[in-house]
C-alpha cells in the first residue's frame, strides 16, 4: 500500500516500531483506526512523541480512558479530535443549520436507525475486550451523537434495552441490538435503535413545532438527502435542498489539518467523545440519570459560530 501511494520507505513503520516517529519530522499527526479498546494505549504513546492525534469513534471503551486521552493530549500540547465524520458532512450540517436556526421551531421528537446484517465471527467487534460493546458504541454512537448536535442539548436521562439471540456465538459477549431512548432538558425526547442484526437502515428525523426534517442515508459513507417539512395554515411544503457532495472523510481530515497547522482546538475534540461515552455508558444501564446540560458544555459548539473552513 505505501508504494501504491508513493510513501517513502523510511516512512513506513509497524506497530512495534511505533515510537520512531518521533525521529520524523514529517509526520505531525496519526490517524488510530484501532479496535476501541487501543485508543487509548496509543493515543497516550501519540502524545508522547508530540504527534497529534485524530481517534476513531468511539473514543474509548471506557470513560476513564477517554479522560486519560484527553489529559496526555493536553500535557503535551496536542490536538486530539475524535472522527465524528457526520458532524463534517455537508447534509447534516445543513440539517444542524436548519435545526437550530429555529425553521422547525422547538425541536420535539427525534428518531433514527442505524441497522446493518454483520458477517460471521469472529471478528474483534464481537469481543467485549476489544470493542467495550456491540451495536450500540460501534453503530448506536451516530444516533447518540445525532441527537446531541441536532438539538445542541445534553440529555439528562438515558433508558435503554438490548436483545442477543441466545444462540448466536457471535452476541455470547456483545449485544446484536440496543433501542434507547434519550430526555433533553428542553423536553425534546429521542428514541433510536442499533442492531448488528437487520436489514440495512441509517436514516434520521427530527420533530419540530412548525416543521420537521429527514436525511436519508444520514449515517452512511454517501448518498445523504435532506428534506425539510412545513405547514403554512393549511398548506404543507417540502423542500429538498441541493447540496453539493464532498467526501466527508476528506472534510474531516482537511478540519484537522487545519487545526494542527493553526493550532485550533477541533470542532470534534476529545471531549465531544467523552461525553458521548458518558451518555451510553460502558455498563448500558437503565434508567440512569446523567448530569444535566448545564454542567457541560454544548455538543460540537455553534456551527456558524465554529466554522470548519
Amino acid at each position: 500500500m505505501a508504494r501504491q501511494y508513493g510513501i517513502r520507505d523510511a516512512a513506513v513503520h509497524g506497530y512495534d516500531q511505533f515510537e520512531r516517529l518521533r525521529d520524523d519530522p514529517a509526520v505531525q499527526a496519526v490517524y488510530i483506526a484501532l479496535p476501541n479498546a487501543m485508543h487509548r494505549g496509543f493515543t497516550e504513546r501519540a502524545a508522547a512523541i508530540g504527534k497529534h492525534v485524530l481517534t476513531e469513534k468511539p473514543m474509548a471503551t471506557s470513560s476513564e480512558d477517554c479522560t486519560a486521552m484527553i489529559t496526555a493530549c493536553a500535557r503535551a500540547d496536542v490536538r486530539l479530535m475524535v472522527a465524528y465524520r457526520c458532524q463534517y458532512e455537508q447534509v447534516n450540517r445543513a440539517a444542524i443549520r436548519a435545526a437550530q436556526g429555529g425553521a422547525l421551531g422547538k425541536p420535539r421528537f427525534f428518531q433514527a436507525a442505524n441497522l446493518q446484517a454483520n458477517g460471521p465471527g469472529p471478528q474483534w467487534r464481537y469481543s467485549r475486550a476489544l470493542a467495550g460493546g456491540g451495536a450500540l458504541p460501534d453503530i448506536g454512537l451516530y444516533c447518540l451523537n445525532a441527537a446531541r448536535y441536532l438539538s445542541n442539548e445534553e440529555p439528562v436521562e438515558v433508558v435503554a434495552q438490548a436483545y442477543s439471540p441466545p444462540n448466536d456465538e457471535r452476541f455470547r459477549e456483545v449485544e446484536e441490538s440496543m433501542s434507547f431512548t434519550l430526555r433533553f432538558p428542553s423536553g425534546l425526547l429521542a428514541q433510536a435503535q442499533s442492531s448488528y442484526g437487520a436489514f440495512q437502515e441509517k436514516s434520521l428525523r427530527l420533530h419540530g413545532e412548525r416543521g420537521s426534517l429527514m436525511i436519508e442515508d444520514a449515517f452512511a459513507y454517501k448518498g445523504q438527502r435532506l428534506h425539510l417539512f412545513r405547514r403554512d395554515g393549511e398548506v404543507g411544503s417540502e423542500q429538498v435542498p441541493q447540496l453539493h457532495s464532498r467526501n466527508q472523510f476528506a472534510l474531516e481530515i482537511d478540519h484537522m489539518a487545519r487545526c494542527v497547522r493553526e493550532s485550533r482546538q477541533p470542532h470534534t475534540p476529545g471531549e465531544e467523545g467523552l461525553r458521548d461515552q458518558q451518555d451510553h455508558g460502558g455498563d448500558h444501564a437503565r434508567g440512569a440519570e446523567r448530569s444535566p446540560a448545564s454542567d457541560r458544555a454544548p455538543p460540537g459548539g455553534n456551527p456558524d459560530a465554529r466554522p470548519l473552513a
